[in-house]
């Protein structure tokens, strides 16, 4: 399983100097299975990059988490959607009332946007995910509710020994103590159970959550310690807040280092997920290969983890 990162910001693009090494476009990750089938994985500002590298690619499955516009707003830009020999289908939750294609087509139509969904070229269809595992390629999906504003996914993808769980937008704790909550009760546990690689929302500092609680994100020290309880073997910190520049980020990387072994993880210790990061996942969730970027980000300073 490869893993490309077009996209690690929440909320809004965030682009400019400050935010130039890990990079400002909103949520988007792509996986490629060995099959070569193409998943992506919400479908932020980032997934406009991601077109001009999916010429050849024929079908492609993109699942969303929620339809925050974060989420969604790079869709129109997506070129696969304008070849008419491309299929998309598009996974996302299900929702009382209307239905995936509607809700979405609320935001491609007049007067947020010039073209409509009807007016693609490419072959697009929507499908609400199954509460039961289902299959794309060689990988088995499962989709659950987390705990974010409004309906929400977490994934887990699965290939052979190796997993990933994704999720971008997830408040576990709901500023209650996290350490000593039940599994069951733990939102997003059961998908991120022993993953080798799990992506997970990291937007606030442990100073900036307790004004923000209830909004959907996590903090820091609730992000570390879900990924410890969960044993997750890789935890890489995701969806940055658009006011946290590369400063601001390259300190959490250190506080979280510091966290991590504070809490007895393994060595290692965190990622910080940034524009470009290219990951060839192993069972154990190492990386088999990665971008310079990657490996820039976690040696960059002598104090962060190595």
């Amino acid at each position: 399983m490869k893993l490309k990162i077009w996209g690690v910001r929440g909320s809004i693009p965030a682009p400019g100097p400050r935010t130039a090494r890990y990079g400002g476009n909103t949520s988007c990750v792509q996986l490629t299975l060995s099959d070569d089938s193409v998943l992506v994985l919400d479908a932020g500002s980032g997934i406009r990059d991601l077109g001009p590298s999916c010429e050849e690619v024929h079908r492609i499955n993109i699942l969303l988490t929620h339809l925050h516009l974060d989420h969604i707003q790079g869709l129109l830009f997506f070129a696969p959607f304008f070849r008419p020999e491309t299929e998309i289908v598009i996974w996302g939750p299900p929702s009382p009332g209307h239905s995936l294609r509607h809700r979405i087509g609320r935001y491609l139509s007049a007067p947020l946007s010039p073209i409509e969904i009807r007016a693609l070229p490419a072959k697009v269809s929507f499908r609400k995910c199954p509460s039961e595992e289902w299959e794309i390629g060689p990988a088995r999906i499962r989709a659950a509710p987390v705990r974010h504003r409004g309906p929400t996914l977490g994934f887990r993808i699965t290939e052979g020994d190796t997993s990933l769980c994704y999720l971008p937008d997830h408040e576990p704790a709901l500023g209650a103590p996290l350490a000593n909550m039940e599994p069951d009760w733990i939102s997003g546990f059961s998908l991120a159970e022993r993953c080798s690689l799990l992506l997970h929302d990291s937007q606030y500092t442990d100073e900036e959550y307790p004004e923000r609680i209830g909004w959907g994100h996590s903090s820091l020290s609730d992000a570390l310690l879900f990924a410890r309880r969960s044993e997750a073997e890789r935890v890489m910190l995701f969806h940055h807040d658009p006011l946290h520049t590369d400063d601001d980020l390259d300190e959490l990387h250190r506080r979280a280092g510091e966290q991590w072994r504070e809490l007895g993880g393994p060595d290692g210790g965190p990622g910080m997920a940034i524009e470009g990061t290219e990951i060839e996942l192993r069972a154990n969730g190492a990386a088999a290969r990665s971008d310079p970027g990657y490996a820039r980000a976690r040696s960059s300073k002598a104090s962060r983890p190595a």
